[in-house]
């Protein structure tokens, strides 16, 4: 049986409805090049055929804000359907995927297909707004949405994922990513929460030329992500214990974009969170706590120790 997905993006610098359709569904070759991702066409190219495709999963309706991208995203991974409106997809799909990452639009976007019971996943951020988080908290809870980085999923993580008791006693992890807080520090909150043995208690601005938070855990260790702005593309991680020390660069885009896939379409099967709820929480609140310590110039409480 075929699931059929609506995709829906874009928005600007951001390629995820061109690589999770292309992962999903193989693409153009001449679709592809010509749409104007030559980083996503790069590493998709580079990938067999045998990697292509994620369950029943078939993109089969997209749509954009601009005519001329739903028809360029259409070609480039073989979806037959652009249609004029999101709300076009309801009774045709289902499920949806919204690959932006404008966190404002998310709320409206998935809304309507949420209250149709359909299954969703939302790219990051989720939202910036706790009003908009409480209301999706149900729908993570229920199994109907999803939404995260897909570094969460990490290839490189997955040996530090099996050995993290090795580490003794955790006393620092770092991140380094380019451009901001919002958009860009999400993705090392979702690798770093996901891995560390204890919650997000709050967060500080570290006095820097760029976005630097502190965050503390329940258990004492520290974690510092460096939001650079501007800067070559880094995604990395290090880890520095009482026992080992490791660091780690994490590049393979396609590896982790299909997990994340993976994941929903488990979610769209089984109708069971692929992350615990409270773990999607703890990502966002802290990812808006940050942005309240950057304008304040305080730390900012996200849990009580």
């Amino acid at each position: 049986m075929v699931t059929r997905v609506g995709m829906i993006g874009h928005s600007e610098g951001n390629g995820h409805p061109f690589s999770f359709s292309a992962i999903i569904n193989g693409y153009s070759e001449a679709g592809l090049r010509e749409a104007g991702w030559p980083v996503i066409h790069a590493y998709v190219s580079r990938r067999h055929p045998a990697d292509f495709g994620v369950g029943d999963l078939s993109v089969t309706h997209a749509w954009t804000q601009d005519p001329d991208v739903t028809r360029a995203l259409c070609r480039a991974a073989n979806i037959a359907h652009g249609v004029a409106h999101p709300d076009d997809m309801l009774g045709e799909v289902d499920a949806l995927i919204i690959a932006r990452d404008d966190a404002e639009s998310h709320w409206s976007l998935a809304r309507p297909f949420l209250e149709a019971g359909i299954p969703v996943f939302i790219d990051k951020p989720l939202t910036l707004d706790r009003g908009v988080l409480e209301y999706f908290v149900p729908y993570l809870e229920q199994g109907r949405l999803m939404s995260c980085s897909a570094m969460r999923y990490a290839m490189e993580l997955d040996e530090l994922r099996k050995g993290l008791a090795n580490y003794g006693e955790l006393k620092l992890i770092r991140g380094t990513i380019l451009n901001d807080w919002p958009k860009y520090g999400i993705h090392l909150l979702e690798a770093i929460l996901s891995l560390a043995p204890s919650r997000p208690v709050s967060v500080n601005a570290l006095p820097a030329r760029h976005e630097s938070l502190l965050i503390m855990l329940e258990d004492g260790t520290q974690v510092i992500i460096d939001a650079l702005g501007k800067a070559p593309g880094v995604f990395d991680l290090e880890l520095l214990g009482s026992e080992h020390i490791s660091r780690h660069s994490i590049r393979d885009n396609f590896t982790m974009f299909r997990r994340a896939l993976w994941a929903f379409a488990t979610m769209t099967r089984d109708a069971r969170p692929p992350i615990k709820p409270v773990s999607t929480l703890d990502v966002i609140e802290t990812l808006i706590a940050g942005q309240d310590a950057i304008r304040l110039h305080r730390e900012v409480v996200i849990h009580a120790a």
